[in-house]
């Protein structure tokens, strides 16, 4: 019995890899499995993210959605990710009344959801491997966890404070929960990159970072893009109104908000 329990506190083995991809460093932290197994669903994984950006960049003229834009093919085109991502960006935009939205300048512009959407993917990839007991994928700050990374701890993610550099305004714990992720829009790392789809133009708010917490990544990354483009007020009020989803709004004013479920998330 005490050799069983001491096997079972081990922590399990760790693969580890960083890709540069979509502009931006995706990490990757799987737990347990065969080795063997996990590196080839790494590969998998990663060559998923390279075709995400070959489809879907809107920097590459000869992408399929750059060409889709320029209404030179249709969706029936394109690889059946297109419709896919643009199927859940439909259903983003009409979630947050348009708060979201995959125009810009009048033109196709799925970016704000593909980069949570494919990080997301990869990690699910991951952890269907047999044996694996914890994924953690990072892409450009935003994190997709499943399982957790030993028996007796869970994964734990650190909000960056926009007004303190080198500061943590908050640490997220997956402790209790098989998937969680967590996504921040803010104007701290990027500028003003954020649009009003109702302006078009950037969104000007009392807002300077917004990280949400829930299940998916995908959903995660377009409601704080989505909550950021609204504002501190009615951002907090339609986030509470979203089953599962939680949140911590920072204004530039230095005051912070957060959901009524937070609490229970940080760690």
């Amino acid at each position: 019995m005490a050799e069983a329990v001491a096997e079972s506190a081990e922590a399990p083995a760790a693969v580890r890899h960083a890709e540069e991809v979509m502009g931006t460093v995706f990490s990757f932290d799987v737990r347990g499995g065969d080795p063997d197994a996990v590196r080839a669903a790494l590969d998998e994984a990663v060559a998923g993210l390279h075709r995400v950006d070959e489809v879907f960049s809107t920097y590459r003229e000869d992408s399929q959605v750059s060409r889709l834009a320029r209404q030179e093919i249709g969706v029936a085109d394109c690889d059946p990710e297109v419709a896919e991502v643009l199927e859940l960006a439909a259903e983003a935009e009409r979630v947050s009344d348009g708060w979201f939205s995959t125009r810009y300048r009048g033109r196709l512009d799925p970016t704000g959801i593909v980069k949570g959407w494919s990080a997301e993917r990869a990690a699910r990839t991951l952890a269907r491997v047999a044996g694996v007991s914890g994924v953690s994928v990072n892409g450009g700050g935003d994190v997709q966890m499943f399982g957790a990374p030993e028996p007796t701890r869970a994964w734990r993610v650190g909000i960056a404070d926009p007004l303190r550099p080198g500061g943590l305004a908050a640490v997220i714990s997956a402790a209790g929960v098989e998937e969680l992720a967590v996504a921040t829009s803010g104007t701290a790392e990027r500028g003003a990159h954020i649009v009003d789809p109702r302006t078009g133009k950037s969104a000007v708010t009392d807002l300077v970072a917004v990280t949400v917490v829930g299940p998916r990544l995908t959903w995660a990354d377009c409601w704080a893009t989505a909550a950021f483009a609204m504002g501190s007020r009615a951002g907090l009020a339609w986030l509470e109104s979203l089953p599962g989803v939680e949140a911590l709004l920072i204004t530039a004013g230095d005051e912070v908000r957060c959901t009524g479920g937070l609490a229970a998330r940080l760690g």
